[in-house]
């Protein structure tokens, strides 16, 4: 893959590895053709310091030149106070944001902070908050977000779950995304044994993969490298 993203004319799916917690791990992912690397600062069994997230931005530099994924920090509802502390220890390539973050948050962050700002929209599960159709969901983001990322509703961190969705809501959202040329990622359960068959039903723009890469809880490097490929065939 080039720098453009595509492989012999084709723009290929990104693909991004979350929750990394570990610079072993980390270093031995420096063959993969990845995109993304994210660290969880959110609650959760995955949330690192802003130090610890530090350590990890260090070894991304260690990816040969125009190879090195771009880091994203997952956050739900912070201030821009809290942002900017993290961005002053660990400065990120990409907020992604899992709550009620508004347009108008969203824009500032970008403009603030000058990253790029990921919206999460969670599908399936929240009884509070009846869900609105894929456009109204997501037109009220045009032009503040520079992606959306579906991810399955989770009461207790809003993502996360490693629970899939129904695939059959993502083509509304896709239809959207792509006429306005807008990536979108999809999160919520994927792992080695499903990867190839979500991308061969929806041509997308991302995917993104946390505890189908995991074992007992902890990134296994065999499950990660056998997700890319399965991905990147």
């Amino acid at each position: 893959m080039n720098e453009s993203g595509k492989h012999n004319g084709k723009a290929e799916t990104r693909i991004k590895i979350c929750g990394l917690q570990s610079v072993e791990v980390l270093k031995s992912m420096i063959p993969l053709p990845v995109d993304y690397i994210g660290f969880v600062f959110a609650k959760s069994k995955r949330q690192i310091t802003p130090q610890q997230a530090a350590g990890l931005i260090g070894v991304l530099q260690q990816w040969p030149d125009g190879k090195r994924p771009q880091s994203a920090g997952v956050f739900v509802n912070p201030t821009m106070d809290e942002l900017g502390a993290v961005m002053s220890t660990a400065p990120l390539d990409v907020i992604q944001l899992h709550g009620q973050e508004t347009p108008e948050f969203c824009q500032q962050v970008r403009e603030v902070l000058d990253v790029q700002v990921f919206k999460v929209i969670s599908l399936g599960g929240n009884p509070q908050q009846p869900e609105l159709d894929a456009a109204a969901q997501l037109e009220m983001y045009e032009g503040s977000v520079d992606a959306f990322l579906l991810d399955t509703y989770d009461p207790l961190y809003g993502g996360g779950s490693g629970k899939t969705f129904a695939w059959d809501r993502i083509r509304a959202y896709h239809d959207w995304t792509a006429a306005r040329n807008i990536p979108l990622f999809v999160a919520g359960g994927l792992n080695p044994d499903n990867v190839n068959a979500l991308l061969s039903g929806y041509p997308l723009e991302g995917i993104d993969v946390s505890s189908g890469v995991e074992t007992d809880g902890t990134k296994d490097i065999a499950k990660i490298k056998s997700f890319v490929e399965r991905a990147r065939s």
